[in-house]
């Protein structure tokens, strides 16, 4: 991961911006597009992984608090594939309206909490919190990109 050295309020804005972005493409998928599964070795339809990225918002603000107080942060591959099949099976149905409010409302949460810190906070954890922050970027962007090029691909949205 690069350097990036945000204050926590241009971490907090970049995050609402990445977030911003992912409900506005949310909001242009058909239900085609909504229910479609077109990502290669993701079985998961464009719904499920739209919401994942809200959901994703509020473990990584449990873990930023817990960082922040100085308490040990368990993350690994299998703690975020194990949060990640979870979120799948609960959320198989979850409509473009109800994925665009758990964006806005985990992601203003996130948005305050990392707005919130100090350059100390984003220190913590060894640097862990600002690892979080730059993945909260990230995580939206990554997501809806690859979305975005699989559908093009597929034929089902335009590239």
């Amino acid at each position: 991961m690069t350097e990036d050295a945000r204050d926590p309020a241009g971490y907090a804005a970049a995050i609402e911006a990445a977030r911003d972005r992912l409900i506005a493409f949310a909001a242009g998928c058909t239900d085609e597009q909504w229910r479609a599964a077109p990502l290669d070795g993701d079985p998961r339809p464009v719904a499920v992984v739209v919401d994942h990225v809200a959901h994703s918002y509020e473990y990584m603000s449990g873990w930023i608090r817990q960082a922040v107080a100085g308490q040990p942060v368990q993350v690994s591959e299998d703690v975020v594939d194990g949060l990640n099949a979870e979120h799948a099976a609960e959320s198989a149905a979850v409509g473009q309206a109800e994925a665009a409010e758990h964006l806005r409302r985990s992601g203003a949460d996130i948005c305050a909490l990392v707005a919130g810190l100090s350059a100390a906070d984003l220190a913590a954890g060894d640097g862990l919190v600002g690892r979080f922050a730059q993945i909260a970027i990230r995580h939206a962007d990554n997501h809806r990109t690859d979305i975005e090029a699989a559908l093009a691909a597929s034929g089902l949205r335009p590239a």
